[in-house]
């Protein structure tokens, strides 16, 4: 518990990880593409539009973690299935009435910043993983103890 503790006391500078998953531009092209769909407030619009614009720079301000941002490629999947799930089942309904849908795009949000804070901490024993930074494989030297 200290450890998790004292991990999230400093930001790391890190991207979201989750724009290092193949299908993530094609997924939040489509999500800010019909944004204006989901909502007959128009206020809705701008707020919900910048949530998506933003989502992997908003992700890197609130991961709070003073180790690398490593994750590996299954967590990074696994954390990737479930936003998008929860994304297209909110983007299945017709319309929201006013402050929904930029709350339940919140609600994802916070979400998906937790699976990732925890996968990366998962991670710090991994010695295959993909770096936050620049979605590129990461294999740390391992000097045979506890290699997996």
């Amino acid at each position: 518990m200290a450890l998790l503790l004292c991990l999230g006391m400093t930001a790391a500078l890190a991207h979201g990880c989750l724009h290092c998953h193949n299908n993530f531009s094609e997924k939040f092209s489509f999500y800010r593409h019909h944004v204006n769909l989901k909502s007959w407030w128009v206020g809705d619009i701008p707020v919900s539009g910048a949530l998506l614009t933003d989502w992997s720079r908003d992700t890197m301000r609130e991961l709070r973690l003073a180790i690398p941002a490593e994750i590996t490629h299954e967590d990074l999947d696994q954390v990737a299935r479930t936003v998008y799930r929860k994304m297209d089942r909110l983007y299945q309904g017709k319309m929201y009435f006013p402050g929904y849908f930029p709350s339940e795009l919140r609600v994802i949000f916070r979400e998906q910043v937790h699976l990732i804070q925890n996968a990366i901490i998962k991670s710090i024993f991994q010695y295959k993983t993909i770096s936050c930074h620049n979605c590129s494989d990461s294999h740390v030297v391992c000097f045979g103890y506890n290699c997996e």
